[in-house]
């Protein structure tokens, strides 16, 4: 079927079809990635890019703005509903504009930050020397335990008795258990310190009641809205009513300028998908999912960081199948399985090449699948992994993982 931008720029829309292409005949499971429903797609695409909005409803720096107000409003109030949150900020682009937002609002540059390791589990912008929240603040960091591969507690009360940070930062981009947000809540209040969580990976997890949730323990919590949440690619920020103007003033005029209209409609949709029956259906088997995967790779051999997963999340450790994290991803990206190369915790290789490769639920799950598909899914991993500079069985790989897929039609309406 030909479309507008088929006529109006041939290259792009051949390059478009071709992603959406790759997405139907591929496995997703890239833990950051998700596949947003058609609703929300079609408010992300809508005339309202077309909408400058400086400022929040019913105090804007421009005209005609009736209409987005009212729709901003609606975000709002849905994750505030979802979440049970005092104050809810739907603007942030990002994930990392969310959390540069915090910081900001209780920090000032030089400031002390205690962030988990990124080596270990943690994200670039919670203390990250190449991001700018290792740029401008002091950072300091905590870890896992070396046996356990689980948060270490005890020396987290350490470090934030003996560092006395302004902020202490909880949450993970590789992390596959549970955090304790109370001890959290107990560091915190060691230091004296603004604790501030990033529940990005897991807020659709929380917002279905699976994982604990941080709203209320956390003086200010972020999120993006596009990985469990299932909804298009922004940030959102929720905090207590007394730190609700200094967050705002923070996201406008202090890192944003107009906020993107149709973005913020998009993520009203999927709060609105996300308050339904259906979205905790889903979560409970994006956790089911991910536990069956991890430990059919765990049968075949592979050392699962942790021992499992309580998430959407596994992070395998490939040292002991002699391959790297970049290795095995090239080799599973010629097989129709997308992943990513992930750092394990004490890892002795770089991160552009890492010893880990981490695998993620929610868009398989999204499409359909359950747990006879991660038992697939899991054996076409094994198969690749074993041979995997072999491109000719790669290839046949590929053919199974593509009729696997014809199975679980995606966006079949486009």
């Amino acid at each position: 079927m030909e479309t507008i931008l088929d006529r109006q720029d041939p290259q792009i829309g051949a390059l478009v079809k071709n992603e959406l292409e790759r997405q139907r005949r591929c496995l997703e499971l890239i833990a950051s990635e998700n596949f947003a429903s058609e609703a929300v797609l079609a408010a992300n695409g809508s005339i309202l890019n077309n909408k400058y909005a400086e400022g929040y409803p019913g105090r804007r720096y421009y005209g005609g703005c009736e209409f987005v107000d009212q729709i901003e409003e609606l975000a709002i109030n849905r994750v505030r509903k979802l979440f049970q949150a005092e104050h809810a900020n739907v603007q942030p682009h990002s994930g990392s504009q969310a959390n540069m937002a915090a910081y900001f609002a209780v920090m000032k540059p030089g400031d002390a930050l205690l962030g988990m390791d990124l080596a270990h589990g943690g994200h670039l912008s919670h203390g990250s020397q190449v991001n700018f929240s290792g740029r401008i603040f002091t950072v300091h960091t905590y870890g896992v335990r070396e046996d356990t591969e689980l948060i270490d507690y005890d020396a987290l009360l350490k470090k934030a008795d003996e560092i006395k940070p302004e902020v202490i930062v909880a949450g993970s981009s590789a992390y596959p258990r549970i955090i304790d947000f109370a001890k959290f809540r107990e560091a915190a209040d060691l230091a004296n310190a603004v604790l501030v969580v990033d529940m990005a990976h897991f807020a659709g997890l929380v917002a279905a009641g699976i994982y604990p949730s941080p709203v209320g323990l956390a003086d200010i919590v972020t999120s993006t809205t596009h990985k469990t949440l299932r909804g298009p690619r922004g940030g959102l920020i929720l905090c207590k009513k007394p730190l609700a103007k200094q967050v705002d003033g923070q996201i406008f005029p202090g890192i944003q300028g107009g906020p993107l209209v149709h973005v913020i409609a998009a993520k009203a949709v999927a709060f609105g998908e996300a308050l339904t029956p259906d979205f905790m259906d889903y979560q409970h088997q994006v956790v089911l999912n991910a536990a069956r995967l991890a430990a059919n790779l765990a049968d075949a051999g592979f050392r699962v960081v942790s021992g499992g997963t309580s998430t959407h999340l596994a992070l395998l450790d490939l040292r002991s199948k002699n391959l790297t994290g970049l290795a095995a991803e090239q080799a599973l990206e010629k097989a129709g399985i997308a992943t990513n190369k992930n750092s394990i915790p004490f890892d002795p290789r770089p991160n552009t090449i890492t010893s880990g490769l981490r695998l993620g639920a929610p868009a398989l799950t999204t499409r359909g699948m359950k747990e006879p598909e991660m038992d697939q899914a899991a054996g076409f991993i094994v198969e690749a992994l074993s041979t995997p500079n072999d491109d000719n069985r790669l290839k046949k790989i590929r053919q199974k993982v593509e009729t696997l897929c014809q199975l679980f039609p995606l966006y079949p309406n486009m």
